[in-house]
C-alpha cells in the first residue's frame, strides 16, 4: 500500500488560501516542501495545478484531479477520482497530497501522516481552509518550531503528526 502524507502551511485559523495563492511567503517552509516532495508523487487539484507558476513540479510525479477529463495540465497525469489516481500508483509510491481544500477533505480520511507547517498568525483574508484535526485521530510525533526572522515575518513550526 503506498503511503499517503497530507503536506500544508495552516494559520491559526487553518486557514491555507485566498484567491488560490498562498498566505504567507515563508522560503523555510517552501524549502521543507521541496525535499520531502520530491522524487515521489504529489496529487492536487485543479486550482492548485493552475496556481503553480510554472506548471507541474520538477522531479516528482505529478497527478491532476479534474471532473473535467480534458483538462489540460502538461507533463502531468489526469484523473477524475481520488480512487483512479490511487490505483495508478504502486505500492511503494510516497503520495503527498499538496490541495487544494476539497482534495484535503477527501483524503484526511485515508492519509497516514500530516505534514504540517502551522503558522503563529492568522491571515488578513483567506477562502479556503484546512480540515480539522483531531487529537482522537491524530497523534503529534515531531514539532520544530522556528522563530521571526529577517526572512520570515511570523514563527511557525513544522508539526508530523501520524495517524493514532
Amino acid at each position: 500500500m503506498s503511503k499517503i502524507s497530507i503536506i500544508a502551511a495552516i494559520d491559526r485559523n487553518r486557514a491555507i488560501g485566498f484567491e488560490n495563492k498562498l498566505l504567507f511567503w515563508l522560503p523555510n517552509d517552501l524549502k521543507r516542501f521541496k525535499q520531502l516532495t520530491t522524487a515521489n508523487t504529489i496529487l492536487m487539484g485543479r486550482k492548485t495545478f493552475e496556481s503553480l507558476p510554472k506548471g507541474a513540479l520538477p522531479n516528482r510525479r505529478n497527478i491532476v484531479l479534474s471532473t473535467n477529463k480534458d483538462f489540460l495540465c502538461p507533463d502531468a497525469e489526469l484523473f477524475t477520482s481520488i480512487d483512479e489516481a490511487l490505483q495508478s500508483c504502486k505500492a511503494d509510491e510516497h503520495i503527498y497530497i499538496i490541495g487544494g481544500e476539497g482534495i484535503y477533505q477527501q483524503t484526511i480520511g485515508i492519509a497516514d501522516e500530516l505534514c504540517l507547517t502551522e503558522i503563529d498568525a492568522i491571515a488578513e483574508n483567506a477562502d479556503a481552509y484546512f480540515p480539522e484535526i483531531y487529537p482522537n485521530i491524530w497523534h503529534e510525533k515531531s514539532r520544530d518550531s522556528q522563530p521571526i526572522d529577517e526572512k520570515h515575518p511570523c514563527s511557525y513550526a513544522f508539526v508530523d503528526y501520524v495517524r493514532r
